[in-house]
């Protein structure tokens, strides 16, 4: 976590020992899921700084802990009446029990199409199942096809530009996106990474 954060200041007892949180990725602003906690939970969340919440079922909570979905804690912060959290998390993996980045499916990463994206092939990476794999697993198993459709990809971008075609330079930035990302998911990095970086260039002033 990057900020204190102070539990005195929830209102637990309004809902029965439990506060709402809502879990946001603290790069794209996209809401993962709402869940509850209590006090032990968040105590937990602090002294980890990886996400737990309160489960009727399960009691605590320490989200990814068999899924390795973990969500790393950014930062807490209590809504105005204290009895709702939102929390900015890195989320290594999907948020929902059904795979998808979001529990709220893609609505919640609509506002960011390159997330959405990088969801989609995080997904493609994780599933290798299906006797006609998807184009997006082919790249990934392929090295080869997968530096050559890259290299295929800027020269076609180059091109395009070359001519002062904005319409084609814009569909050949697209390809190109696409398989830079499906390229640096092969060796194990994704999105966040990237904008991590970046972010850290802008904080030191080393940004373009």
């Amino acid at each position: 976590m990057t900020r204190p954060f102070d539990l005195d200041a929830l209102d637990f007892e309004k809902g029965a020992g439990l506060v709402t949180v809502v879990a946001q990725d603290a790069l794209t602003g996209a809401v993962l899921m709402v869940a509850f906690a209590d006090r032990a939970a968040l105590e937990r969340t602090m002294e980890t700084g990886e996400m737990h919440y309160h489960s009727r079922r399960r009691g605590l909570w320490h989200k990814g802990l068999t899924s390795g979905s973990v969500q790393r804690v950014v930062s807490l912060s209590a809504d105005c009446d204290g009895d709702a959290v939102l929390a900015r998390v890195h989320s290594t993996g999907a948020a929902c029990h059904t795979g998808e980045a979001s529990c709220f499916g893609g609505a919640a990463l609509d506002a960011d199409a390159l997330a959405s994206l990088d969801a989609v092939i995080a997904s493609r990476a994780a599933d290798g199942s299906g006797a006609s794999p998807s184009y997006t697993r082919r790249l990934l198993g392929d090295r080869n096809l997968r530096l050559k459709k890259l290299g295929e990809e800027c020269a076609e971008l180059v091109v395009a530009l070359g001519d002062g075609d904005a319409a084609r330079a814009t569909a050949e930035a697209a390809d190109l996106a696409y398989h830079v990302l499906v390229a640096l998911r092969a060796v194990g990095v994704g999105l966040d990474e990237v904008r991590e970086v970046l972010s850290r260039r802008e904080r030191e002033g080393s940004a373009p």
